[in-house]
């Protein structure tokens, strides 16, 4: 054999035993490479858990209690909670004053660049501590995948919602895993806001959406057959008209709709038309589903933070409280946090705004 030809044959062996080598060294002084001691998921300790929570589920167009118990979801949405930390609030006090404002759910919007940004493994330790917090005070959650745009062409309205179908399902395969027999944790939004942005995000049809989210149901059963995946429609979370025809073909699921006051009409509209838009587009849906308004609210014009489609003169939330009251439609005003608007409390001494004094008054009195 020359000596070319041993080097060549003897070259991958020589590396491969080095690689060895290099291991034993590193286990003997007791450092793994970091890529072999990457540890498997765990799920919550439930062990942390002091109250024991009814399950919420499905049964028919309605959310039940253990008991058969019909059951609304009346809350509130926080800002990310990893913008929360961030701002130095993320504590439990936080959600004693929702409590105390008679709110019984927290929606808790993941932003994918969030989730990222920290890594899971820090990101579900602050949705743990969430878990612990609500419990003590009988709260639920909703965990949302807070991401606007087309899934479907991986297309997004700003880089904060940037994400993947990959990332999308495996989110939500960890999110399932980590929390199944948590009934605290009462349903998980699958993704926030579908929108096309009429085509600037490229294509998308309702078959594709409804298979796609099917496929995502799926993985999300095979995990916590218990959970309660909510669904949204297009044109941010607004159109269900489609599920008249299709709906999606899972048992236990919920339909998602954000009912801003300028989604019906970017012009005030008198209440009857507007109730009779509502219905057509999406309140029908609560005849045979369940439903949740995961987000709602309003600021006058010349309000902090004012844009489309939040914008009404302040006749919106009785008339939208009323309608979804009426039918049983579970609800999550947007947002309590003193920037991300429409607020429902000015800064952090929890002083609330107008829409807060609104649907503050409403929780305390509902039963």
């Amino acid at each position: 054999m020359s000596r070319r030809s041993f080097v060549l044959r003897t070259a991958p062996r020589l590396a491969w035993l080095g690689v060895v080598l290099l291991f034993a060294v590193a286990s003997r002084a007791g450092e793994r490479p970091g890529i072999w001691s990457i540890p498997y998921p765990e799920r919550f300790d439930l062990r942390l858990l002091t109250d024991s929570q009814p399950r919420i589920r499905v049964e028919g167009n309605a959310f039940v209690d253990d008991s058969g118990a019909r059951f609304v979801f009346r809350g509130v949405s926080i800002a990310d909670p990893a913008k929360v930390l961030a701002d130095g609030q993320w504590r439990p006090e936080l959600f004693a004053e929702i409590e105390a404002w008679g709110a019984n759910t927290i929606r808790l919007p993941v932003h994918p660049i969030a989730w990222r940004e920290l890594g899971n493994e820090s990101y579900l330790e602050l949705i743990d501590e969430a878990v612990v917090w609500a419990n003590r005070l009988g709260l639920y959650l909703i965990i949302d995948w807070h991401s606007i745009g087309n899934l479907m062409t991986e297309q997004f309205q700003h880089p904060i919602y940037d994400t993947t179908r990959r990332e999308t399902l495996g989110f939500w395969r960890a999110i399932a895993f980590r929390y199944r027999g948590v009934t605290t944790v009462a349903a998980y939004e699958l993704f926030n806001e579908p929108t096309t942005r009429k085509g600037r995000l490229g294509a998308a049809t309702w078959s594709e959406w409804r298979t796609f989210n099917e496929e995502l149901i799926d993985i999300v059963y095979a995990h916590d057959e218990q959970a309660i995946p909510m669904v949204a429609g297009f044109n941010w979370a607004y159109d269900l008209t489609p599920v008249r025809d299709d709906p999606l073909r899972r048992p236990g699921i919920a339909y998602v709709v954000h009912p801003y006051p300028q989604k019906a009409s970017a012009t005030p509209l008198p209440p009857d038309e507007l109730i009779a838009r509502w219905q057509e587009t999406w309140g029908y849906v609560s005849e045979t589903y369940p439903v949740v308004a995961s987000e709602l609210g309003w600021v006058r014009a010349d309000g902090y933070g004012a844009h489309s489609p939040v914008i009404d003169d302040g006749r919106y939330g009785p008339l939208i409280v009323d309608y979804l009251e009426a039918r049983g439609i579970s609800w999550i005003a947007w947002a309590f946090d003193p920037e991300w608007s429409p607020v429902l409390i000015t800064d952090w001494n929890y002083t609330p705004s107008e829409q807060g004094r609104f649907f503050r008054e409403v929780m305390r009195g509902a039963d």
